[in-house]
């Protein structure tokens, strides 16, 4: 397969802002804006507020990603985030796409199933949700209802062999209305606790059928959804974001480092079988707030070793250690989340080394379509990237 990145192999080391090609998409620094759920979508459908949100933090080259889409009514677990899976959506969805790639940048889709991480209020009929279990998530963690109260996650049923099937077509359908609505490519959530990595992870996947037990089967949902995926809109399309060291919503796995790396191993199969790879694999491993230890970083770095592919890294991610992680080849390209919340001109603070301005987090999730949304002021008043 070929790596066009691979030519510049003995010239200065890579930074934050040395080119780099993710398929056919030639990006002009690595700075990628990971996906973030902000909860502005009212009535689930993308809306004006949205557009100016990403057009704003958009730049020339650049890539974006969306937040996580809601592949069907039943993916749903979080209030006013938007889906991919009705021609409403796709029509709405492309205004947002048409003003990103005003601004000359690329835009990817998170394709976005909650699986247990979520409450009987957001299913159709009132229905349980579906999982890996029949399991919930722990009294520890709380769902927020849609009317913005918190409460325990419902009691989920476990997914059958034919409701699996539909959930794979589910992905691929959602895969190709989101190129429809102008994506350049789509991000599989298979993180942070959600549907996918609920079969990933032992600490949650307690199923005795071809889907549970052995990390060959707990990678097989996975796996399936990606080959679906591929072979509607091709490989180079598709990215896949893990957090196989993280434990958000009980999502935990007795070996890490083993699941890290089967999934690496097979993602590295399917793209040796395609002969094309694919657009990233992102790992997720710590927050901004806690950083990234020194156990996570060694298990990132086998998994970053063993992957033949483009290499995202997210969480904790300041300009120092972006520009340090990209120069000492620990990846490819660095995500950035809470940094681009409150600075819709990270791009240029970071290249200019520019004073960061601080995020509010008590307006991460409100409904509100401009304070702590779209106001945040870029570092030169009035301007745009």
């Amino acid at each position: 397969m070929e790596n066009a990145n691979e030519d510049r192999q003995g010239e200065e080391k890579d930074d934050l802002f040395t080119p780099y090609k993710v398929g056919k998409l030639q990006l002009s620094h690595r700075v990628v804006m990971a996906a973030m759920t902000r909860c502005r979508a009212l009535g689930n459908v993308p809306n004006q507020a949205m557009v100016e949100y990403y057009s704003q933090r958009a730049t020339m080259g650049g890539l974006l990603v969306s937040e996580g889409a809601f592949t069907s009514p039943m993916a749903a677990g979080y209030p006013h985030c938007a889906g991919i899976y009705t021609e409403e959506h796709i029509e709405a969805w492309k205004k947002v796409t048409d003003a990103v790639h005003g601004k000359g940048a690329f835009f990817f889709a998170q394709l976005w199933h909650c699986g247990r991480a979520s409450h009987t209020a957001y299913q159709p009929g009132g229905n349980a949700p579906r999982s890996s279990t029949n399991e919930p998530i722990s009294s520890r963690w709380k769902v927020v209802l849609p009317d913005g109260s918190l409460t325990e996650y419902s009691r989920p049923q476990a997914l059958s062999s034919s409701e699996i099937e539909e959930l794979i077509e589910e992905h691929r359908q959602a895969a190709i209305n989101s190129i429809q609505a102008g994506f350049d490519g789509v991000e599989l959530h298979a993180a942070y606790g959600f549907l996918i990595d609920q079969f990933l992870k032992d600490g949650i996947n307690d199923r005795t059928d071809e889907y549970g037990g052995s990390l060959d089967n707990r990678c097989r949902f996975l796996m399936q959804i990606v080959n679906a995926v591929a072979g509607a809109i091709g490989m180079e399309r598709v990215a896949v974001k893990i957090s196989p060291t993280m434990y958000h919503q009980d999502a935990r796995d007795s070996d890490p480092l083993a699941l890290g790396l089967a999934v690496v191993e097979r993602l590295n199969q399917l793209q040796e079988e395609a002969g094309v790879k694919m657009a990233h694999l992102q790992i997720q491993a710590g927050t901004l707030g806690d950083g990234i230890s020194e156990i996570e970083a060694e298990i990132v770095r086998k998994i970053r070793d063993a992957y033949q592919g483009n290499f995202m890294i997210s969480g904790g991610f300041n300009r120092e250690l972006g520009m340090k992680a990209i120069s000492d080849g620990d990846a490819d390209l660095i995500a950035y989340a809470r940094f681009f919340i409150s600075n819709p001109d990270l791009v240029h603070r970071l290249r200019t080394n520019a004073p960061l301005a601080q995020y509010d987090e008590a307006t991460f999730y409100t409904q509100d379509p401009v304070v702590g949304y779209t106001d945040y002021p870029f570092l030169d008043a009035g301007s745009d990237q």
